[in-house]
């Protein structure tokens, strides 16, 4: 049989409230009259002598100690409903705040934070790795019998010779289009021949470059990161240090040498490719003949501007292989981490090189070169 729930004063203890009786939802009535006879304050709440508690007389009880100045907390209750009561005031009385409106102006500050530490983080793994890659080639070249010309020889053929068809294919057509907008501008003011100067300056000093960086750390960036990526989730890396071989020497220093070797190359390749494009495109648009095009280019260009892009050469590739290799040993050791780092490699080499190709024709303006 049910009894009603009650809360009297203690007789002991005025202060002291002790509660009994069914605190259930069945007599929701009886304990919505307790909470409004309840008094201001008390000092304490006796919950031992209540017979039966549920969900909502608990809720009723929480309604109640908090009205006298107290916390569900703080009322005894039979060991068997402390759990209830412990679930109870964690909803009642510890409501979840309610987040307010950001508009995505929160999450994205917190995102550029992230970005900007991780690109912080990125530029000084990057600079570590330039240090300890120079001091490792630094101690090969001292000692030349330990450089590993083989691999070498092998990296050379994988990014520059199997590039060449790319390579050429591509600075044709760009150098075709960089003529043919320009003859169709130039055309306006009678200036049409100014086309020349316009192909061979573009890609003598910026576009022959830039553009077979850009390749070369989209084709060969990626393949040095998943090269050794793959080592590194197979623990060859590891297996390579038990053995006493340094991992640098082995696997970084001949990608790197052969980079900065067929880059120089693959870049003269462009050049030529480039302005035979623009000769084409003069040649079928202006009435140009190969002998007034190359000698036009012979009078008017200087050999400072084939320098001044030949010299970017060896930098770029220094970049592409440094971040390439540097993105292979930072892998974790799943597929998914493979994946990340390889896509990491490509797009921070593409910006770095176009972010030191700016400074670096900045440069060469104010120098006058």
């Amino acid at each position: 049989m049910s009894e009603r729930p009650s809360i009297d004063h203690s007789e002991s203890h005025p202060g002291i409230l002790v509660a009994g009786g069914d605190w259930t939802l069945a007599n929701a009535a009886q304990m919505l009259a307790l909470l409004d006879q309840a008094p201001e304050s008390a000092s304490d709440i006796d919950g031992r002598d209540i017979s039966r508690l549920d969900s909502a007389g608990a809720m009723m009880l929480s309604r109640y100690a908090v009205k006298v100045g107290l916390g569900l907390a703080t009322v005894e209750v039979q060991p068997a409903y402390n759990s209830l009561t412990q679930t109870v005031q964690a909803i009642c009385e510890n409501p979840p705040r309610v987040k307010r409106k950001d508009y995505g102006v929160g999450e994205m500050l917190a995102r550029l934070g992230y970005s900007i530490q991780d690109y912080t983080r990125e530029t000084l793994a990057l600079v570590g790795f330039l240090g300890l890659t120079l001091k490792t080639g630094l101690r090969v070249a001292l000692r030349p019998a330990r450089f590993r010309l083989t691999p070498t020889v092998a990296h050379m053929e994988q990014v520059g010779v199997d590039a060449v068809p790319l390579v050429i294919l591509l600075s044709f057509m760009i150098g075709a289009v960089i003529a043919f907008l320009g003859a169709t501008v130039l055309r306006d003011f009678g200036a049409e021949i100014f086309v020349v100067e316009l192909v061979g300056v573009a890609f003598l000093r910026e576009f022959a470059v830039l553009l077979t960086a850009i390749l070369l750390a989209g084709r060969t960036a990626s393949a040095f990161t998943a090269q050794i990526g793959a080592m590194q989730s197979g623990e060859e890396i590891d297996a390579i240090r038990t053995l006493g071989l340094d991992p640098i020497e082995l696997l970084v220093i001949p990608r790197l040498v052969a980079l900065m070797i067929m880059l120089p190359l693959l870049t003269f390749l462009a050049m030529i490719a480039g302005i035979a494009g623009g000769m084409a495109v003069s040649i079928a648009s202006l009435g140009l003949t190969p002998e007034m095009f190359i000698s036009r280019l012979h009078e008017t260009l200087s050999i400072r501007h084939f320098w001044v892009g030949l010299s970017k050469a060896p930098l770029f590739a220094m970049v592409i292989a440094l971040i390439g290799c540097l993105e292979g040993f930072q892998v974790q050791g799943t597929a998914q981490s493979v994946g990340e780092r390889t896509t990491s490699s490509v797009v921070q080499s593409i910006s770095l090189v176009i972010l030191l190709d700016a400074f670096a024709a900045l440069f060469f303006m104010e120098m006058d070169w």
